[in-house]
């Protein structure tokens, strides 16, 4: 009897041994099937099981059953198995097909922009401007850029310096979602002048250019910009042999480039 409980016991052990064997195995299957790869902005792959994330934070579990946290700031790109595929590889590997996820609601848009201006029948000059816009990081998961803020226009014409205050609103869309796209942007608002000299008035301004998706939440963009600014600007007028000055209507009209920062 001894020798039978004994035999059971060793063929017992052996059994559960190849069953925990199995199960750590099917275990192992199952976590490699649905790996994912973290690409991260320094260039390196994270593979594993992802067990956690949302807009701040990436944790990923390894093979080994180790867990890494990543800031999602630092994670360029999540890549299912899928997409890990040699004819897939090749397409992700590209910094122009890049898809960049976005991961939050709000985003500080800050432009810097220098070029020509003039007065349409008069003389031309040099006109500076600064602009800080707040509006959405993205809507229906795209980077659409909707907003709107206030900035400081300056425009020297001959020996005439003209400051605006524009309270505007502004719309800033690439054209597709990847790492590097073309961008489109349009603004309207009113042009409050600074001097009591001139009054101000509409303001209106397009932008056609490049913009790159540094990470999930930072962008940059160099653009062609064209903008339009009405206002009443002292002119003199001659009747008779005399003099008058009053105040005119005139269109400010502003050309150049645009270096945008979005955070």
């Amino acid at each position: 009897m001894c020798e039978f409980f004994c035999t059971f016991a060793d063929d017992l052990n052996t059994h559960m041994r190849k069953i925990f064997l199995i199960i750590v195995l099917f275990g192992a299957f199952v976590t490699c099937a649905h790996a994912e790869t973290l690409l991260l902005r320094t260039g390196a792959r994270v593979k594993g099981t992802i067990v956690f994330q949302n807009e701040e934070v990436v944790i990923i579990r390894d093979a080994e059953g180790a867990r890494f946290q990543y800031p999602r700031a630092d994670v360029e790109q999540i890549l299912s198995d899928e997409s890990e595929s040699p004819g897939a590889s090749d397409a992700s590997d590209s910094s122009d097909s890049q898809e960049i996820t976005a991961t939050k609601k709000a985003s500080i848009l800050l432009e810097l922009a220098g070029g020509a201006a003039v007065i349409p029948g008069e003389k031309a000059g040099g006109a500076v401007s600064a602009d800080l816009l707040v509006g959405s990081h993205h809507i229906g998961d795209k980077h659409l850029f909707v907003g709107g803020g206030v900035g400081y226009h300056g425009v020297f014409i001959g020996e005439e310096k003209y400051n605006f205050l524009p309270v505007q609103a502004a719309l800033r869309m690439p054209m597709m979602e990847t790492k590097h796209a073309p961008v489109f942007g349009f603004a309207l608002g009113y042009g409050i002048a600074l001097s009591r000299d001139y009054l101000g008035g509409i303001y209106t301004g397009v932008d056609v250019g490049y913009r790159c998706q540094l990470n999930p939440k930072t962008a940059i963009a160099l653009v062609a910009f064209a903008s339009f600014q009405q206002a009443k600007v002292p002119a003199t007028t001659t009747i008779d042999g005399m003099e008058f000055t009053n105040k005119a209507d005139r269109n400010i009209v502003s050309a150049g480039l645009k270096l945008g920062l979005y955070f």
